[in-house]
């Protein structure tokens, strides 16, 4: 019983910064699109659905690192790791993203093929660009941090960043 909760206590902790990320960015997301859709019919997402979202986003981030291709550059400098799970996640955004624009306008359609044409046409491309670029800016930073956090160690991150601060070497 006791080692049922020591993993427990792990996967939460595991899990809990890139569900912590995702929740922030999610909102900053969500914020933009009420910014830009102001006074048309979009409808935002409630906080307990940016909060499921984030724990399955969170979850898969952690699986996904678990794959061999993800990892795909593990002793070359950090750039080529941070492009290849940056490019990975974005496609993966972008999919989702645009499978969420598609079930709107599949709703109002009546159907998917219909909801597809009439996206295409209606969508306003723009929108859907700027989101794509602020969830490209927000990916990269969550692969640079957790690149640096697998190279350099979370507790030394964590002393970084909320101290004590390490004494300097001579």
């Amino acid at each position: 019983m006791h080692k049922i909760f020591e993993k427990l206590k792990e996967e939460f902790f595991a899990i809990l910064p890139p569900t912590i990320f995702f929740f922030v960015a999610l909102h900053i997301v969500t914020f933009i699109r009420m910014l830009m859709t102001k006074g048309s019919h979009f409808e935002p997402l409630s906080t307990v659905s940016i909060a499921v979202a984030s724990l399955i986003l969170g979850k898969a981030v952690l699986i996904a690192d678990l794959l061999p291709p993800i990892n795909r550059y593990p002793d070359k400098p950090l750039a080529y790791n941070v492009a290849w799970k940056t490019t990975i996640y974005l496609v993966v955004a972008g999919v989702i993203h645009y499978l969420e624009r598609l079930i709107d306008f599949s709703r109002q359609a009546g159907g998917i093929v219909p909801g597809n044409e009439k996206m295409l046409a209606d969508m306003v491309w723009p929108h859907f660009w700027a989101v794509q670029i602020i969830l490209f800016v927000l990916i990269l930073m969550y692969c640079t941090a957790h690149e640096l956090v697998r190279v350099i160690g979370k507790e030394k991150m964590l002393r970084l960043f909320f101290g004590p601060a390490p004494l300097p070497a001579f």
